[in-house]
C-alpha cells in the first residue's frame, strides 16, 4: 500500500506553487498537517468539480435574475411572472 503524501501547513505556504503543480501533474493528492495532524487535503480539480461549480454558478445566476425580475416588477407596480405563477399554483 502506497503511502499518502503529506506537507506540513508551513511547508505548503514556503512550497506552494511546486506542491500544487506536482498534484496536478501527478493526479495524487497531499494530505496538509498542522502539528502532525491532518486538517485537509489537496486534491486535483475533477470533472466532476468542474460540473458542480457550473451547476452551481448557473443556479446561483437564475436566482440573481429571478429577484432581479421580482424588483423591476414591484418597482413598475406590476405582479412579476414568479408571483404570478405562484398564484396560479395555489
Amino acid at each position: 500500500m502506497e503511502k499518502k503524501k503529506t506537507v506540513g501547513i508551513r511547508e505548503l505556504k514556503n512550497r506552494a506553487s511546486r506542491i500544487v503543480d506536482e498534484v496536478r501533474e501527478t493526479n495524487e493528492p497531499y494530505v496538509v498537517t498542522k502539528r502532525g495532524e491532518p486538517v485537509a487535503v489537496l486534491r486535483p480539480w475533477t470533472a466532476k468539480d468542474a460540473r458542480a461549480d457550473r451547476e452551481e454558478r448557473m443556479r446561483s445566476a437564475l436566482v440573481s435574475m429571478s429577484e432581479l425580475a421580482e424588483r423591476v416588477a414591484q418597482a413598475a407596480g406590476k405582479k412579476s411572472a414568479v408571483a404570478a405563477v405562484s398564484e396560479q399554483r395555489r
